[in-house]
């Protein structure tokens, strides 16, 4: 029953009670399924990136045996970081509850004193301390009401931690940390020195170690994780990646067409990080804000701005033939790159479309690309850009400037990728014109591994998540077997 909290408390005792009777196990079993309290910021009608992984997991679920119980926010107000997308709410399973707090608005845009304050004293910020509050208050009441099994959060807001393992002091619930990003082990946030990324360390370590399952959304992440802090049991880390669902990709979409090379990115730009790093590149290495040898401008659409900028001064012509196709929010930097550059008629930016809309145009390229970040010699990146898997997916060659990483791996054995070295113009442009010499031949533009890609179906990965919930409940002391991956 889709529903914000005021309608819940509206309904009568004999509605709630039939949608619980509707909770049983699939293949017709007739048993009823085990409950798990799901706490989630990010979550439909929010759209973007962030809300993929709560959403099918929320979705496919119920036919793994678990039934959540969704505490999230009310619908958002289209910041660039949760713009709103209705359609997204269809996928949430009937029988699904949805309870939903209120964060005042103006948390969201911390005043000068307090942002100072956080960034000089490693304080949580207050909107991160009214999510944690409110979500303590609200799932103590839910776990109280439902008994579910399991209390399960997906983060970020980081804060979600200390949140889930509060409600599981008060009622004795083992609680599970899903972390969709590697929180202070994430080598591509800045911090205010070194200090402060050490301190954040410590944080994520104490708020991580009364968790039953600490799941890491890469296989990096997870090895730094199990290496990195002693205080949480290696064995109750494993890693569970982001994936595709497959009845997004069901049907045939044609070519974006038009006559035209069309090259598709998803997804936000970095570039203003980026920038700013670079403008004060001396002041973050005195005060170690950033990890040597990281290099955050690559992740963005800044080196293939000048690739296509001498693209162009060698072959005019391709200004009638080449479209870079960017779906998705831009920042002031984002458009202002573009906007000043001589490529800037190859380009066509839609801002944000729906995640079905989105997909039209990744399933419709002939090329896709994805930056990512430098790393250090030595140094694997800890993260995989959620628009990867369904790159991945769409089948479709991907130029891909990725460091040593997970990402790089996937795409390697799905046979999709064309690399080069992040901020390597010269390797970026090698790489856009061989698939656009392979286009105008009508050659074969990759050969794609279908059975390597499948493992990240949305379902399959539900499924494994399921295995690991089961075990918690089982064992919360986790056999090393769950340890593999």
């Amino acid at each position: 029953m889709k529903s914000p909290d005021t309608e819940q408390d509206l309904m009568p005792p004999a509605t709630r009670s039939r949608a619980a009777e509707r909770a049983v196990a699939p293949a017709g079993t007739g048993v009823a399924m085990k409950k798990i309290l799901f706490i989630a910021y990010h979550f439909p009608p929010a759209g973007g990136g962030g809300v993929q992984r709560s959403l099918k997991f929320v979705k496919y679920l119920p036919e793994a045996g678990y039934l959540p119980i969704v505490l999230t926010i009310e619908a958002p107000d289209g910041r660039r970081w949760t713009p709103k997308d209705q359609a997204l709410m269809d996928e949430v399973p009937a029988g699904v509850e949805i309870h939903r707090v209120s964060i005042p608005d103006e948390v969201h845009t911390p005043g000068k004193l307090e942002r100072a304050a956080r960034e000089l004293l490693g304080l949580r910020s207050r909107f991160g301390r009214t999510w944690m509050e409110r979500a303590i208050e609200a799932g103590t009441r839910i776990a109280e009401q439902e008994k579910p099994d399991l209390i399960f959060v997906t983060m970020s807001p980081f804060d979600g931690a200390d949140a889930a393992a509060e409600i599981s002091r008060r009622t004795g619930i083992p609680w599970v940390a899903d972390l969709r990003d590697p929180w202070a082990l994430d080598e591509f946030q800045l911090h205010r020195t070194g200090l402060h990324r050490e301190l954040e360390k410590a944080q994520m370590e104490r708020s991580l170690e009364s968790a039953a399952l600490v799941i890491m959304n890469t296989p990096e992440s997870a090895r730094r994780v199990r290496e990195t802090m002693p205080r949480i049991d290696p064995a109750k880390v494993v890693s569970l990646t982001n994936g595709y669902d497959a009845e997004d990709f069901s049907g045939e979409v044609p070519p974006i067409g038009g006559g035209k090379f069309n090259i598709v990115h998803s997804g936000y730009f970095h570039a203003e990080q980026g920038l700013m790093e670079r403008s004060r590149q001396r002041q973050y290495q005195l005060l170690g804000r950033t990890i040597p040898g990281v290099e955050r401008l690559p992740r963005s659409h800044y080196y293939l701005l000048q690739a296509l900028e001498q693209w162009l001064k060698e072959a005019p012509e391709i200004a009638n033939e080449v479209r870079m196709h960017c779906v998705g929010v831009l920042s002031k930097a984002d458009q202002a790159l573009i906007d000043a550059s001589p490529a800037k008629e190859l380009f066509v930016c839609s801002g944000y479309l729906s995640h079905a809309e989105c997909l039209r145009f990744v399933r419709g390229a002939d090329l896709l690309f994805l930056p990512m970040h430098k790393m250090p010699a030595g140094m694997k990146a800890g993260l995989v850009p959620g628009k990867t898997y369904e790159y991945m997916a769409a089948g479709r060659p991907v130029v891909a400037t990725l460091p040593e990483s997970d990402a790089r791996d996937f795409l390697t054995q799905a046979g999709t990728g064309v690399f080069s070295a992040p901020g390597d113009v010269h390797g970026l442009l090698a790489a856009l014109k061989a698939q656009h010499a392979k286009w105008k031949t009508g050659g074969r533009s990759c050969d794609w591994n279908g059975e390597f890609v499948r493992q990240f179906e949305r379902k399959n990965l539900t499924a494994r998540l399921a295995e690991f919930l089961t075990q918690v409940r089982r064992d919360t002391s986790l056999p090393p077997i769950l340890n593999a991956g």
